[in-house]
């Protein structure tokens, strides 16, 4: 399998952390799990739903996905501000910059700009039910998944 996530250089050194529950081998892992049909519309986000395809299983999927690598690997979730005022959530672990949704940005991927400089809660995000709810089944898939 191609890889094409940012830090997917890395992300096979990347462990879980002891008490996550959760146990993929590495952030490479989670990574492939997720893609082989945890990725779904219905974990998509509502206003891009439509878009959603077997081909973009990324799209819409980036908060929920970067605080549950939070959960498993630890780290910090950061925010890149878009136009309309969302942030697209990625991953800061050890140091090192992860985004496992990145490839739905296509050839506009090149042009984000990944500074730490908006540290994102899940306070803020869960605050909205719905992706609290989108959380919650991702989550859930995953575990089957892993058991």
């Amino acid at each position: 399998m191609e890889y094409r996530f940012l830090g997917h250089e890395t992300a096979a050194d990347v462990k879980p952390l002891a008490d996550c529950g959760l146990r993929p081998e590495s952030l490479k892992e989670l990574y492939d799990v997720l893609s082989d049909g945890i990725w779904r519309a219905e974990t998509c986000a509502p206003r891009m739903r439509d878009e959603w395809s077997e081909e973009n299983k990324t799209l819409g999927q980036c908060s929920i996905t970067a605080f549950l690598v939070q959960d498993i690997f630890g780290g910090e979730v950061y925010g890149i501000l878009r136009p309309g005022g969302n942030y697209h959530c990625y991953n800061v672990i050890d140091g090192k910059q992860y985004d496992l949704t990145i490839e739905q940005f296509g050839d506009e991927a090149e042009s984000l700009v990944y500074d730490d400089k908006n540290p994102q809660s899940r306070e803020v995000h869960f605050a909205k039910e719905e992706k609290y709810q989108r959380y919650l089944l991702l989550k859930s898939l995953l575990e089957k998944a892993l058991s």
